[in-house]
């Protein structure tokens, strides 16, 4: 029997997700499709869920302190 493993973050829709970042939502649909930006989701039927602590982890990643 395999057992899930709980994801302590709060789960978003592709919506939700995207007003988050900041992003239309057909954006993070183009980048998962395409593999260019690359935030784990979750495909449940015809439903994409992303956790909260992976677009935190993707923000702190693309975070800068210079411009140049």
């Amino acid at each position: 029997m395999h057992i899930a493993t709980t994801h302590n973050s709060k789960k978003l829709t592709r919506n939700e997700a995207a007003e988050h970042l900041g992003v239309n939502p057909q954006t993070l649909a183009n980048w998962a499709h395409t593999g260019k930006v690359k935030i784990p989701f979750h495909k449940v039927g015809r439903k994409v869920i992303y956790f909260k602590s992976d677009l935190d982890a993707y923000l702190d990643s693309t975070r800068r302190t210079q411009t140049v």
